[in-house]
């Protein structure tokens, strides 16, 4: 499996840039110096997971990215620019910038070139993200060398919840009661960690035999992430310092 490049430069290297129906050469600078941006790579256009899964959720996010301080997102590709051009139409993908890498100078400096001639595809990018901040790697996350084509990190998702950890929580609901100071308490360690809540309270219809259907537990608070029963506030706190 490739290995990480955090710390270090982005490869000083160019590209084959589509403009105006014309083909021009443009530096690396132009895309990272002075911005911080986040870069996808992935095996190639038009393919199944690149066109199903990592560019429509990048082209969904980028405005939430973007939020974030991020001034550009990038797809690239070991493809040549007219195929990345048509591509980008395709996926109706204007939000984001398409980065064609023809030849795969650039992915071979950065350790990420492989052979996919097991499926046709010849010698293209290996599925990573990374952010870089002014011409820097800031951080990378590179799939897993496994069967098939692994893709678990390098989403767009991912990379919202690197720059939004309140994301990473998913969504979180919590049964709790009026006056109840272990709710109190709950409550405030999740706004102190920025993290989105809602809090169903008991009365109107909701009563503790809910709470012990849902639960197991007959008290409040319960705490649930994404689905995910962790338990009442002592529960919730250790969560939290597991996820600091």
């Amino acid at each position: 499996m490739p290995s990480s490049r955090e710390g270090s430069s982005v490869p000083n290297t160019s590209f084959k840039v589509l403009r105006n129906g014309q083909v021009q050469t443009v530096g690396a600078d132009e895309f990272f110096k002075g911005r911080r941006v986040v870069l996808f790579a992935l095996p190639g256009a038009f393919t199944p997971t690149c066109s199903t899964g990592h560019v429509p959720r990048f082209v969904e996010l980028a405005p939430a990215l973007r939020e974030h301080g991020i001034d550009d997102v990038i797809c690239l590709s070991v493809n040549d620019p007219f195929v990345m051009a048509a591509w980008q139409r395709d996926q109706n993908a204007e939000p984001i910038t398409f980065l064609a890498d023809g030849d795969g100078t650039f992915t071979a400096a950065m350790g990420m070139l492989v052979d996919k001639s097991a499926v046709g595809l010849g010698k293209r990018s290996w599925r990573y993200s990374m952010f870089v901040d002014d011409g820097r790697i800031e951080k990378m996350f590179i799939e897993p060398d496994e069967p098939g084509d692994p893709f678990g990190v390098s989403d767009a998702d991912t990379a919202l919840g690197y720059v939004d950890p309140a994301r990473k929580m998913g969504n979180v609901t919590l049964f709790a009661r009026h006056g109840c100071p272990f709710c109190e308490r709950a409550k405030t360690m999740l706004t102190e960690r920025g993290i989105p809540f809602e809090v169903i309270y008991l009365g109107d219809g909701i009563t503790m035999s809910s709470v012990r259907a849902a639960s197991g537990a007959a008290k409040v608070p319960q705490v649930f992430v994404e689905g995910k029963l962790i338990g009442g506030s002592d529960a919730l706190q250790a969560f939290l310092d597991k996820k600091s």
